[in-house]
């Protein structure tokens, strides 16, 4: 930028003290010259950009006399003077000039073009204000690290998501499918640069497996920045047994049963065999595969039939109880199936440690049979109490007529006439049973 011109005393003058007048005269007229920038003032904002965008600097006069207008960087060196750029860079380019306003672009901002942009305007006194220019880095890299590929239910993993490289540092966030979930962050920074870390400890369960889980970015220089890793779960199997016919009322003797059992692990279990609890198996029972069927059922079939099924994590088991009924039963239960308090195994192969949850279905063949039997208990039991009762009472009224017709006083034959005598010796002599009358004695049998 050149420099103002600087007045020089007269030709031949020696410098003492004459010289000085002309030079004052000289300034007084420059400064009737020179606009003055009373109610002049400047306005500008603080910028803020992405790294590698476009900040654009804009430096307003209100109430502009057509004084000079310049944009200076951090350094003081000047960007632009009116229109002409002296700083030999080109990623500064001018988008506005006039008496009012100068207006530059800087394009592929980095971080060491943060920093105050000042814009001066020549007036005297001449008048300044600067302008921010602030660098958002967004994270560089979002990766989340899991402590185990593949984890057993009821364990607890550990999992990392870092974003690496951030200005400001950023803030992460959990969510396992649509729940979010809290984690432990920790802030290290590098230089103008912050990486970030958050922990996630999860104890998972079988309906984890196959959910993403979510770690998400909250940054002002970038939107719905998030990376997802699915977990995958091992669990037991779970083990169902179904009725397949006779698919409603009771289980009667002499008709066949079949039943299959159904089970879904991860892994797929692949051993799965059937069993008679607390007793063996009868010989006329065909198993086939998951399939047992009875072709003839008689009562030695009663029992607890049961399914179990394992895989590389442990074992599972469903029950059935068998209640078999007489070909001429004809109640029918209101509800098939009584369910059998659960019992599954937690017994774990020796090569996978095992979790503590379990999950096994306990259907039961005995359709309504405890309701029924306890109808025809009932019916049974009444009956029976009727019966005595009423037996009860026709012994009593026969007892009580019998002793009703049977009491009073009794006489023999030797007594007659013993009544009106006036002594007892009187009442012996003249008894009809005495010894003058003896020949005529007989015996009276009723």
């Amino acid at each position: 930028m050149a420099g103002r011109a600087q007045p020089s005393g007269p030709a031949g003058s020696g410098g003492g003290a004459p010289g000085l007048l002309p030079l004052l005269l000289l300034l007084l007229s420059a400064a009737a010259i020179i606009p003055r920038g009373d109610g002049q003032n400047l306005v500008t904002e603080d910028v803020t950009v992405v790294e590698g965008d476009v900040a654009t600097i804009s430096c307003r006069v209100k109430n502009s006399d057509d004084s000079v207008i310049q944009l200076l960087n951090p350094n003081r060196q000047t960007i632009y003077f009116r229109d002409f750029r002296p700083l030999k860079d080109s990623r500064f380019q001018l988008v506005n000039f006039s008496n009012s306003e100068l207006r530059v672009s800087l394009t592929n901002v980095s971080i060491s073009d943060e920093g105050r942009y000042f814009c001066q305007l020549y007036t005297d006194p001449p008048q300044e204000i600067y302008t921010t220019i602030t660098v958002l880095v967004p994270p560089r890299n979002l990766v989340i690290d899991i402590e185990k590929e593949t984890a057993v239910e009821g364990e607890e993993i550990e999992l990392n998501c870092t974003a690496m490289a951030s200005r400001p540092a950023t803030t992460i966030r959990w969510f396992k499918g649509n729940k979010e979930l809290t984690g432990k962050s920790e802030v290290e920074r590098w230089s103008d640069m912050y990486t970030v870390t958050s922990q996630l400890l999860l104890k998972v369960g079988r309906e984890d497996d196959g959910v993403p889980v979510i770690c998400l970015v909250d940054h002002p220089a970038v939107k719905d920045l998030q990376t997802q890793r699915y977990l995958e779960v091992m669990y037991k199997p779970q083990v169902r047994v179904s009725q397949n016919y006779p698919l409603q009322g009771l289980t009667r003797e002499g008709e066949p049963l079949e039943l299959t059992c159904t089970a879904f692990g991860k892994p797929q279990p692949t051993d799965m065999r059937w069993l008679r609890v607390d007793d063996e198996m009868p010989q006329h029972v065909v198993v086939s595969g998951s399939n047992l069927l009875i072709s003839n059922l008689n009562k030695t079939d009663n029992g607890t039939y049961r399914c179990e099924a394992s895989n590389a994590v442990g074992k599972s088991h469903a029950d059935y109880m068998l209640f078999v009924y007489d070909t001429t039963a004809t109640t029918e239960p209101a509800v098939h199936g009584t369910s059998v308090p659960p019992t599954a195994s937690t017994e774990a192969l020796p090569t996978v440690q095992l979790s503590n949850a379990s999950l096994a279905f306990r259907p039961d063949s005995r359709a309504g049979e405890d309701g029924a039997i306890r109808s025809v208990d009932h019916a049974v039991v009444g009956g029976v109490v009727a019966v005595v009762v009423f037996a009860m009472l026709c012994l009593l009224i026969i007892l009580g007529r019998y002793f009703a017709r049977h009491k009073g006083t009794y006489f023999t034959h030797e007594a007659k006439g013993a009544d009106d005598a006036a002594d007892a010796d009187t009442a012996i002599i003249n008894a009809e049973g005495g010894q003058n009358n003896s020949e005529e004695k007989k015996e009276y049998f009723i």
